[in-house]
């Protein structure tokens, strides 16, 4: 049993270094029981070095942590036989079948007898693996390699799970059901932690926090991440997407722009105000606009502003100083 605490996971100014870089910069963050939270940002912001000092990996460079009520440092063993742990790259044994993987691990962990062959069951079939629990490892499709790592770190009954980028890599279909399956422990009340790099599985998480350079630049509900942005946002499609960024940027009550592809997301103060403005600037210079409309941001606008942000600060208080000065 976990010792009696209100939090899943705790950090007090958790930190690592390494050599010149700081990777974990004084992280401190409660995670309740039963939370789906959402790690993500970019490449490098410490989100895979994050989950390894919690799953106690890694031993922190400063600061401390508990997960399940325990120490990191002092009970990292009751820690691991608390916690299921996906990497990234989860190491399947590609010559051994689907089933062969799940008695594996089931050995690794200590699962035996009657418990081992209906959790063995439960799995495959909650994986929706029972049809191809005799197909090697290696033959799965990314999808279901992805479904079968899941299971294997699931087969001694985890209540917190920890999971680095899992959807990385497998088709929109197989990143869908996956969720399912999260969400199927969410009611079960495991407590998820997920690092992602895609903003709609960020919308999924009961809280969300952005990582930056080893910072945690913003922690709330998905919903209230998004109200941080300034401004109201409209969705403009131009026929030269280049030139009409270049116009509207300069256009009074724009505060930000972003591009999706053919889109111009348009961040502006007053859209009743700056949409007429800007069909009529845009005629002007020759655009033809085939999409114009007022849309709420979501996810992936909030955290490009946030990140933006952050590095607009960062150069505010670090100005570059050429020789001449």
């Amino acid at each position: 049993m976990s010792k009696d605490n209100d939090f899943a996971i705790e950090t007090h100014d958790l930190s690592r270094a390494f050599k010149n870089v700081v990777a974990v910069d004084k992280l401190s963050l409660d995670i309740e029981r039963g939370e789906i939270f959402g790690l993500v940002g970019p490449d490098g912001a410490g989100k895979t070095t994050t989950i390894r000092l919690l799953c106690a990996i890694m031993n922190p460079t400063s600061g401390a942590a508990k997960v399940a009520g325990f120490d990191t440092l002092k009970d990292a063993e009751e820690i691991k036989k608390r916690i299921g742990y996906m990497a990234q790259r989860f190491n399947l044994y590609g010559d051994l079948s689907v089933i062969e993987n799940l008695n594996f691990f089931a050995d690794i962990f200590a699962v035996s007898g009657d418990v081992r062959e209906e959790r063995v069951a439960q799995l495959l079939s909650f994986a929706r693996l029972t049809e191809f629990k005799d197909r090697r490892a290696a033959q799965l499709s990314g999808g279901m390699q992805k479904k079968l790592a899941l299971a294997c770190t699931l087969i001694h009954e985890p209540e917190i799970l920890f999971l680095d980028e899992p959807t990385t890599g497998v088709d929109p279909v197989s990143r869908r059901e996956f969720w399912d399956i999260l969400s199927d422990l969410h009611l079960r009340g495991v407590t998820l932690f997920v690092s992602t790099p895609y903003m709609d599985e960020a919308e999924r998480c009961s809280r969300v926090g952005l990582m930056f350079e080893g910072d945690m630049i913003v922690c709330d509900e998905p919903e209230k991440v998004k109200d941080l942005i300034s401004g109201e946002l409209i969705e403009l499609r131009p026929d030269n997407l280049r030139k009409a960024r270049k116009i509207v940027e300069a256009l009074d009550g724009v505060l930000e722009t972003q591009t999706y592809g053919d889109l111009l997301h348009i961040f502006v103060d007053n859209t009743e105000k700056r949409i007429p403005e800007l069909e009529n600037l845009l005629e002007s210079q020759g655009i033809e606009v085939t999409g114009l409309r007022q849309t709420k941001p979501r996810m992936e606008e909030a955290f490009i502003s946030l990140i933006r942000k952050r590095i607009a600060e960062g150069r505010a208080n670090n100005p570059v100083v050429s020789e001449k000065d």
